[in-house]
């Protein structure tokens, strides 16, 4: 692979390899996809408050989640369908994050096995993801197994009871096959009763998913102070801010702006992660400075993968170190305050 210097060229070499049908399901998010562009758009509603002569060139940026060592406080976030980026999916994604230095959270909707996930890094298959989607038992099983792989964490995707209105999915003639592409972990039978409908899932039924599991488990895609603290009281040994990328509830809010109260609630008594919208070490910095003890990154990892396999991670993942410790120097610490708003009486000022 040709190194490439910056996510946006990533994410350009990725949009060049990829077919339409695969650009489609990178993309796009749900409804008019506003949230999928708030995610983004919320972090220019925040400034950094640098403090300038600190005496500190060099700022630590490593980070502690849940007992494992990290190099950089940015690891990577589930994504499915990993076999139409790189023919080896989320085998790359798991080593190219403990090059890196740091972990990934394996999906269950993946090409491989999360056997296969695994034995390809143990270091860097840190977690595994299942989701509060269809019968329990299906997804209890794959949390057993999860286990008894020697994964260290589960994590619980809860807020897709169904998948999201899609529409570039929906708009596509000819769209990738979830069936091909995502069963590996399910048998034919247990992949049918999991997409079959909805599921009525509970906070008790999430906490004895975990429990199946015998892990530290983290409760993915919680957006509200109330469910972070049902999360927790519910045993959730983390929990990730998340709107699922955009893709599942639009008009959802920003990941960031849902951190503050998230924190406020739980954030004193277990980690705080969050997913959505990190294109940018300053998007971390901001995102530390809020209170969350680590990001995670979702679309961009799948650009590195794509554009260089296990090395197009391990890429991206030190692109945003690099660029998340040169922000900390210039900074000086982890201050952030809301951007002062103009009015239409500073704009006129503005004009004499």
């Amino acid at each position: 692979m040709e190194p490439f210097p910056t996510l946006a060229e990533a994410r350009r070499r990725a949009h060049a390899l990829l077919d339409a049908h695969a650009l489609a399901y990178l993309e796009g998010g749900s409804g008019a996809e506003r949230t999928l562009r708030w995610n983004e758009e919320a972090f220019g509603r925040y400034v950094i408050r640098p403090t300038v002569c600190t005496g500190d060139a060099a700022p630590d940026i490593t980070c502690t989640l849940l007992g494992e060592q990290l190099a950089m406080p940015i690891l990577v976030a589930p994504f499915g369908l990993d076999r139409i980026f790189h023919p080896d999916g989320h085998r790359a994604v798991v080593q190219g994050a403990a090059e890196a230095g740091t972990v990934a959270i394996a999906s269950s909707s993946s090409g491989y096995t999360l056997e296969d996930v695994h034995a390809a890094s143990p270091a860097g298959a840190w977690a595994f993801q299942v989701s509060a989607l269809g019968p329990v038992g299906v997804a209890e099983r794959a949390a057993r197994r999860a286990a008894d792989t020697g994964y260290r964490a589960l994590c619980i995707t809860v807020d897709t009871p169904r998948p999201g209105w899609r529409e570039r999915t929906l708009e596509d003639p000819d769209p990738p096959s979830a069936v091909e592409l995502a069963s590996a972990n399910y048998g034919p039978d247990d992949f049918a009763e999991r997409m079959a409908g909805a599921v009525g899932w509970t906070w008790a039924m999430v906490a004895a998913l975990g429990a199946a599991a015998g892990l530290p488990w983290m409760a993915k895609g919680v957006l509200t102070a109330a469910d972070a603290r049902a999360a927790v009281a519910h045993g959730a040994a983390a929990v990730i801010v998340s709107n699922h990328g955009g893709r599942q509830l639009d008009g959802a809010p920003a990941a960031i702006d849902a951190l503050p109260e998230v924190v406020a609630e739980v954030g004193a008594e277990v980690p705080v992660i969050i997913d959505g919208g990190i294109r940018h070490g300053s998007d971390v910095l901001i995102a530390l400075a809020l209170g969350a003890t680590a990001v995670g990154i979702g679309r961009p990892a799948a650009w590195g993968l794509t554009a260089g396999g296990a090395d197009g991670v391990a890429r991206v993942l030190s692109i945003l170190a690099e660029e998340y410790a040169i922000a900390r120097t210039l900074a000086g610490g982890l201050e952030v305050a809301p951007r002062p708003r103009r009015s239409w009486r500073s704009d006129l000022n503005a004009l004499g």
